[in-house]
């Protein structure tokens, strides 16, 4: 078949629908959010096709396998194998990379293996193994024919002592002269020697001419040097003057340290043979801070020592002892003597000290809640100190080619470890054992230069890739596998992308389905869409309003004849998001000066205060770096007294203008299925009130906590409120199964009989944001919340929906929306990344006149953005760049969406140009 045909789709809101996708073609799925693309791509294609794979293996292998759920569809016919490539962090392993992700880094380590070059951990010696014949052939190579030479077997190098015992024993043995300190003797002529000065000590086990008539007295010499020098060799020219030391080990003749054997282990660091000893390869220790355990402005009786305020026992002795050395513990703690200060922290050998106290506690504890609250509140991650966070051991980062340790490679962006690759200077022999090797490394760094991910380093960790990072590397190692006749579902590949790397991206998705692939792609991008061979839009709207076919066919179709299809009036032109050309003036200015935080290059940056400001620049040009982990902690210390670890910066200024600031990011609401919008959100709260203030429920006695399905007394109790079962199934995936005692509704009985308006809790619960709205129209705390929910596209989500079905983007309008319903003071900074992730255009129209709601009232909004339609209605732009990585983190423009179009070395400002 030429094609997949989908009948009867019915999964989440899809109304029975039923899509024809061609195969082998670039496939885009979209439509407005919540409308059931995911639905119908991963949820039904890429389920059904995994399923059927799954299918084929033998009961032994799917024990150990994900999900056999089939998806409620009627039928799919000619579906393949099917591969999702979605947004889900690659790695919560501290030990994972980027190079280990890709696999870049097992062939890296083969690599050094086989060609490195070990040198002296100690004084950076390059160490060389060598055989007798290769000594000898080095010789002739090395040195002129008939140079009178000395063959000398070194004892000692630098060492203190009188050598008496080893003198003796080479007279025993029918040696007669040594070198001690450069001197020569005759061994019953050597003087005493000074045991407290440091000599060098070389026996002469033969002086010859360099002939080839000599070749066996040499090799015999050589032989017997090795043996007495354990395992080293000094070749010294009597007429050139100069000196050769040879070695049958990797060890240094200077330092005499032994190198081990160069495995591809010793690069590893998760192995004990490569890993650094001290951070068993984290390239970071947990240590207690101790700015964390004491309050300085307190006194130790009024509870300095944090950790001790639940313990007034242990506090009064410590004020005992303190008092007996001189010292009042009514004193706050800043005030009182260094020596007093270190007694309390490290303690001495009758008190242990709060901070080896704390340590012990967080080494010892078996409770992941004692360990989470300890992480929370007294330790912090710190750069291990041995290896200076390169996680391997020394003898590991001893090994070098062209000059370069593997963690300094690692350590370069992607497009700088390709050039050093194709500048590598090799020998004959050496390309012969390495370069399949090289051309693999090579393959793989372009395929990850081609999703425009050139300004990641193999060495970053993989917990700090975003979505869109993570899914792109994936994407990278997909082609790298060379894979045909498979369908491949991708979620919104260009997240976290500027739009100059958008057509890097398209090219890569063609190459894929060049290969002979299907790429299916969940995507708003206007570049992706126009860029498809085949379009099918879902909609008109989202939740219940969704999960139609509005559109299917080829892209030039859908543009020249929209036919109700909101995406296909966008793309024509027809709609458009609007944008302010009056910019607002601000009231005053942040100022942040010297960050230096990751690839930051000491920038000063002044934000203005009381408009909409907008974050721009290409992937990894530090606006993160610059916005999220140092600003946002840099405010959060000084305005609300926390202890948030800040990105390194001098100073900031300006900050007595604002007086909250909030964050909202991506990360999900909740990792249960007990949270959902209207926990988090608090509008279940006042929902719960209302219920307990009905006649019924005042009648009964029940409190406002009877409402609640996470509490006993108004709960099912035989699913504990979750309103499903499950089932373990042995070798099959666990099945979650409809409670059959409360039918999925989550309360008991009695409960369920208290109705408000005819509706009881259950039923709130499964009401749309849309639906809720109407409902509780006349509930001015409830109507609140909900009103904000639907002006950020929420309307189509359900009160209960479980928190983990729901996207990044959800999750974070979901965020914003709880921040928007509380009472701003006209002075709170609110800071968004990226929060188009995951929006149709008529969703970023809906967000952007929230954001300047939010701003008419006073406050200031930062965001971190690449969509253009929010980037033309900022009143200032601040652009990073120019490129990414080590090439990013200057200021490259910065003004007016006008003024930034205007600027020629801005990337952003020539894409601006056109929706301008």
């Amino acid at each position: 078949m030429n094609e997949i045909i989908v009948r009867g789709a019915r999964v989440h809101n899809l109304k029975n629908i039923t899509v024809r996708i061609p195969k082998n073609k670039l496939v885009v799925i979209t439509g407005i959010s919540g409308s059931g693309k995911s639905s119908l791509a991963m949820d039904t294609i890429y389920a059904e096709g995994q399923r059927r794979y799954l299918e084929s293996l033998s009961t032994y292998a799917r024990q150990f396998l994900g999900d056999l759920k089939k998806p409620d569809v009627d039928e799919i016919e000619g579906l393949s194998p099917s591969i999702a490539i979605d947004q889900k962090t690659v790695s919560h392993n501290p030990r994972s990379t980027v190079g280990t992700v890709t696999e870049i880094y097992d062939y890296l380590r083969v690599l050094y293996a086989r060609i490195g070059k070990a040198h002296c951990p100690e004084c950076g010696r390059l160490l060389e193994k060598k055989s007798i014949d290769e000594i000898l052939n080095d010789l002739f190579h090395s040195f002129e024919e008939k140079s009178r030479i000395y063959i000398l077997a070194p004892i000692a190098t630098e060492k203190r002592g009188t050598f008496k015992k080893e003198l003796e024993e080479f007279v025993s043995k029918g040696f007669t002269r040594v070198e001690i300190d450069g001197e020569m003797y005759r061994l019953e002529e050597v003087p005493e020697l000074d045991k407290n000065k440091r000599h060098t000590v070389k026996l002469l086990i033969d002086r010859l001419t360099l002939e080839k008539k000599n070749e066996h007295r040499i090799l015999d010499s050589l032989e017997l040097a090795l043996r007495e020098g354990k395992g080293f060799v000094e070749i010294k020219n009597l007429d050139s003057g100069g000196s050769k030391v040879f070695s049958e080990n990797l060890m240094c003749p200077v330092c005499g340290i032994g190198f081990p054997e160069i495995t591809p282990k010793l690069f590893s660091f998760n192995s004990p043979y490569g890993a650094c000893p001290s951070c068993h390869g984290l390239g970071f220790t947990f240590e207690v801070d101790p700015h964390l355990v004491v309050d300085e402005e307190r006194s130790i009786l009024d509870g300095a020592i944090i950790p001790y305020r639940w313990d007034r026992r242990l506090t009064r002795w410590v004020a005992r002892e303190i008092e007996k050395k001189g010292a009042s513990p009514y004193t706050p703690f800043k005030e009182l003597p260094g020596e007093i200060k270190r007694f309390v922290l490290y303690g001495d050998n009758r008190f242990e000290g709060v901070i080896p106290k704390v340590q012990r506690w967080y080494k010892e504890t078996s409770s992941s809640e004692m360990k989470e609250w300890l992480e929370k509140n007294f330790i912090v991650q710190r750069t291990c100190s041995a290896c200076g966070g390169k996680r391997l051991n020394r003898e590991a980062l001893s090994v070098k080619v062209n000059g370069l340790n593997i963690h300094e490679f690692t350590d370069l962006s992607i497009d700088e470890e390709l050039e050093f690759l194709n500048n590598l200077s090799l020998s004959k022999r050496e390309l012969e054992i390495v370069g399949d090797l090289l051309n693999e490394i090579k393959k793989r760094l372009e395929f990850l230069m081609d999703v425009g991910l050139g300004y990641l380093t193999l060495s970053r960790s993989a917990t700090t890739l975003s979505g869109g990072e993570s899914q792109r590397i994936r994407l990278a190692t997909q082609i790298g596998s060379g894979l045909t006749g498979v369908i491949y579902v991708l979620d919104e590949p260009t997240v976290g992308l500027h739009p100059r790397d958008t057509e890097r991206l398209i090219r890569t998705l063609k190459k894929l389905r060049d290969l002979g692939n299907t790429v299916i792609v969940v995507e708003h991008d206007e570049e992706v869409i126009k860029s498809a061979d085949y379009v099918i839009d879902i909609g008109p709207g989202g939740g219940t309003n969704g999960g139609k076919v509005v559109f299917q066919g080829p892209v030039e179709e859908l543009l020249r004849k929209p036919n109700g299809s909101l995406t296909g009036e966008y793309l024509s032109g027809k709609k458009k998001i609007p944008f302010r050309k009056d910019r607002r003036v601000p009231y005053g200015f942040l100022k942040l000066r010297g960050v230096k935080h990751n690839n930051l290059k000491n920038i000063d940056v002044e934000i203005p205060l009381g408009v909409f400001v907008c974050v721009t620049g290409v992937s990894g040009s530090g606006k993160s770096s610059l916005i999220m982990e140092t600003l946002y902690p840099a405010l959060m210390n000084v305005l609300h007294n926390t202890k948030m670890p800040a990105g390194e910066f001098d100073s900031i200024e300006g900050y007595e203008k604002i007086d909250k600031v909030i964050a909202i990011d991506q990360s999900p609401i909740g990792r249960t299925p007990r949270s959902n919008p209207a926990t988090y959100t608090k509008v279940f709260d006042e929902i719960r009130s209302l219920f307990a203030m009905t006649p019924a429920a005042k009648a009964r006695g029940y409190t406002k906590s009877r409402f609640s399905f996470n509490l006993k007394g108004g709960r099912c109790e035989a699913c504990q409120g979750q309103g499903y079962v499950k089932i373990e199934m042995l070798f099959l995936p666990d099945v979650y199964v409809e409670c059959d005692v409360c039918k999925g509704k989550r309360y008991n009985r009695e409960t369920l009989e208290i109705t408000y308006r005819g509706k009881n809790i259950s039923d709130v619960l499964d009401m749309t944001v849309d639906e809720a709205l109407e409902f509780f129209k006349n509930i001015p705390t409830v109507r609140r919340t909900l009103q904000v929910l639907h002006d950020v596209g929420l309307g189509y989500i359900k009160l209960g929906q479980p928190a983990t079905t729901l996207s990044g983007g959800e999750a974070q309008r979901i965020k914003l929306a709880s921040e928007l319903r509380k009472r701003d003071t006209g002075k709170t900074l609110y800071i968004l990344d990226e929060p188009t992730v995951g929006l149709h255009f008529e969703d970023v129209r809906r967000l952007v006149d929230v954001l300047h709601r939010l701003v008419d009232r006073g406050n200031t909004v930062i965001v971190i953005e690449h969509n253009l339609d929010v980037i033309k209605n900022a009143d200032y732009i601040i652009d990073l760049g120019p490129e990414g990585g080590k090439e990013g983190g200057r200021i490259v423009a910065t003004g007016t969406p006008e003024e930034i179009a205007k600027c020629p070395n801005s990337h952003t400002g020539k894409f601006l140009k056109n929706v301008i």
